[in-house]
């Protein structure tokens, strides 16, 4: 009876050790590191000092040469604005041979005005329209942020959609509707459409910036008494700086270097801006002016770089601070 009851647990309890055994070797086998024909995979390989220093120097010489390709049609216009009209075309490299500083004079004066006649034009375009956009995009980026209304939803959507939405397929009615009005060839319709908030992407960039503010901020001002306009003026608008310098900057920009918009209403020269002047140093009919033309466009970018070089930091934390990516 005893030999009866033992060898089931013997044989039970050696099973149960079997199984256990081939556990731990399963285990251990999943563990050792593959083999293939050539023997155990080898330890990743550490690059030395000088193959380091190797690879560095390799990836900025080719940033660099990237680099020069972008900005070789800038440097080519600046050598140009210093070649006389008949070495323009004719040399097409960088390397200057002569310099024609004589450009920059006859360029400035070969129009019915000097060329700062034209900068001012494009300064009053440019000022009023980002004064334009401050003002009218800071305050219906509050209200969709913070007030409720009935349809705003909707509103919402429909101002998201008109971003889409090309300039050509309202400039038509627009021009039929400012001409009813009498403003054509005036800077009325360059800058009073953006008193309504026409801009949508600064809308919806300032609607992200406050959507970060706190709540608290509100509710406290609210506590001491404050309305939505104090609370616009001096809570919102303090906090709310990388993203004006970035409407600034974007607007700055873009009406700068807008050429057709201001071309279909502006008809007279003396209403010209500083895209529409350069357009008219090139005559389709006789000879063109390309000398004075690249003078007076490197005189043209550099308020450009001024303000990128300024407002660079603000740019780059309004996009950060706002989700845009």
């Amino acid at each position: 009876m005893t030999e009866t009851t033992q060898n089931p647990t013997g044989d039970t309890v050696g099973r149960a050790q079997g199984i256990s055994a081939e556990k731990r070797e399963a285990t251990a086998a999943l563990a050792r590191p593959r083999t293939g024909s050539s023997g155990p995979a080898a330890p990743m390989r550490q690059l030395t000092p000088a193959a380091q220093r190797t690879r560095s120097v390799i990836k900025h010489v080719l940033l660099i040469l990237a680099s020069l390709a972008m900005i070789y049609p800038l440097l080519w216009m600046v050598v140009s604005s210093l070649r006389p009209n008949e070495l323009i075309f004719r040399e097409p490299g960088i390397l200057l041979t002569t310099f024609e500083f004589d450009n920059y004079i006859q360029g400035w004066n070969a129009l019915s005005h000097p060329f700062s006649h034209f900068l001012l034009n494009s300064a009053i375009v440019v000022f009023g329209s980002i004064l334009a956009n401050l003002v009218s995009c800071s305050m219906a980026a509050y209200a969709f942020a913070r007030l409720d209304f009935k349809f705003k939803t909707p509103m919402f959507v429909v101002m998201l959609l008109s971003i889409m939405l090309p300039v050509h397929v309202v400039i038509i009615p627009q021009y039929i509707l400012f001409s009813n009005f009498g403003w054509v060839n005036t800077f009325l319709p360059l800058i009073v459409p953006k008193i309504l908030a026409t801009d949508a992407f600064f809308i919806f960039l300032m609607v992200q910036f406050i959507r970060g503010i706190p709540r608290d901020l509100d509710e406290a001002a609210r506590v001491d008494g404050a309305g939505h306009i104090r609370i616009f003026v001096q809570i919102m608008l303090p906090l709310m700086t990388p993203a004006l310098a970035t409407t600034t900057i974007f607007t700055f920009m873009w009406t700068w270097n807008d050429f057709f918009s201001q071309l279909i209403y502006l008809t007279s020269p003396d209403m010209y801006t500083v895209p529409l002047a350069l357009r008219a140093f090139i005559d389709s009919t006789g000879e063109s002016n390309w000398g004075g033309m690249f003078a007076m466009s490197i005189i043209s970018i550099l308020p450009l770089f001024i303000i990128f070089l300024v407002g660079q930091r603000f740019l780059i934390k309004g996009m950060v601070t706002t989700g845009i990516k």
